[in-house]
């Protein structure tokens, strides 16, 4: 029997509270998890899933969205403890997960640093060191736009630019849901660009947006946001209309 199990994880960060949402994905033969928070989040991953009768030792794949720190920061962690799982990444996505190439983040923080001083530039100092503390992990099998995984009643690739040039969302065709990653956040309850003052492509993410409207979701899943609850295709047409309109 398939299943989606949302993993709703909370944090305290620069004196915030924060909730991150990684997905369990299951059929009678994988356990796939769809990302994996900040380094030291393998005791609150183990946790949520124990909360809903899942076992991490498990795990048979994890599927990072896309490099950022918050989506992929336990992955080498988990690795570790679960050395029989398989990482899977977008292809142009891939060589900054490995540590092959310098992290998208870094290079654009590192971008700011000739403008910035005294405090600000302390923090973003602060940030990019803490980056490069991120260790690499192995990617075992690349996926690009369309690919259609077999598992858990069939996960499509949809390469979803623009946060990130090789972030991707998921499309789960069974059951007409989006594991959006960062594609799309919920903010106030209304869909919205994920940083926009962030995104490597703004022009890029809003294409993406857009691509969505292609697809049937009847869920839609935000990494920050959780589960979305409303009309999907309306929430998408209204974000696209304020992009439109600015």
């Amino acid at each position: 029997m398939n299943g989606m199990h949302l993993l709703s994880l909370s944090f305290e960060q620069n004196g915030h509270s924060q909730v991150i949402t990684p997905v369990l994905l299951r059929d009678e033969h994988e356990l796939i998890l769809v990302d994996c928070g900040y380094p030291g989040f393998l005791p609150l991953l183990a946790e949520a899933a124990n909360s809903q009768q899942l076992d991490l030792s498990a795990l048979t794949r994890v599927i990072a969205t896309h490099h950022d720190v918050d989506h992929i920061g336990a992955l080498a962690a988990l690795k570790q403890a679960y050395p029989q799982i398989e990482i899977i990444a977008y292809e142009s996505d891939a060589p900054y997960v490995t540590g092959a190439k310098t992290s998208l983040r870094i290079l654009q923080a590192q971008a700011t640093l000739a403008s910035l001083t005294g405090e600000e530039l302390e923090l973003v100092e602060q940030f990019i060191r803490f980056l490069q503390t991120i260790e690499p992990a192995p990617v075992e099998r690349t996926v690009v736009d369309q690919d259609r995984l077999p598992w858990c009643g069939g996960i499509e690739i949809v390469h979803t630019p623009g946060h990130m040039p090789g972030h991707m969302s998921l499309y789960l065709p069974a059951s007409q849901t989006l594991i959006a990653g960062d594609a799309v956040v919920i903010e106030d309850g209304k869909l919205a660009i994920a940083n926009p003052q962030y995104a490597l492509d703004l022009a890029d993410a809003v294409r993406s947006v857009r691509r969505l409207l292609d697809y049937e979701i009847r869920q839609l899943v935000c990494y920050h946001g959780g589960l979305f609850q409303g009309d999907v295709k309306q929430a998408l047409e209204e974000l696209l209309h304020r992009y439109q309109t600015t």
